[in-house]
């Protein structure tokens, strides 16, 4: 897809959702987060992601300081992960005979 028919496509899905009373708002990939908002963006506590990092499940960024930081998409690559483990999962058990 060029560049002129992606933009126009994300301005009239932008228009359409501004439309329709929505809020919309612009999100970098490689946007810096911190560990409290890559946890929350993941639903998970701050000490799980911290774990998810040491573990090297998501690729953290340099420290800023003493600070851990973790991109933005690295977050979201492993959500779609977890998610898609997660209904595969989900699937399989919905799938097994039920004995009562």
């Amino acid at each position: 897809m060029d560049f002129a028919a992606s933009l126009s496509g994300v301005i009239e899905r932008t228009a359409a959702l501004l439309l329709a009373g929505k809020q919309v708002r612009v999100i970098e990939d490689d946007e810096a987060l911190t560990t409290q908002e890559a946890a929350d963006l993941l639903s998970v506590s701050r000490p799980h992601l911290v774990k998810l990092l040491d573990r090297g499940e998501i690729p953290p960024l340099p420290k800023v300081g003493s600070h851990r930081r973790v991109a933005r998409a690295s977050v979201l690559k492993y959500k779609r992960i977890r998610d898609t483990q997660r209904d595969a999962a989900l699937r399989e058990l919905a799938e097994r005979p039920q004995h009562h």
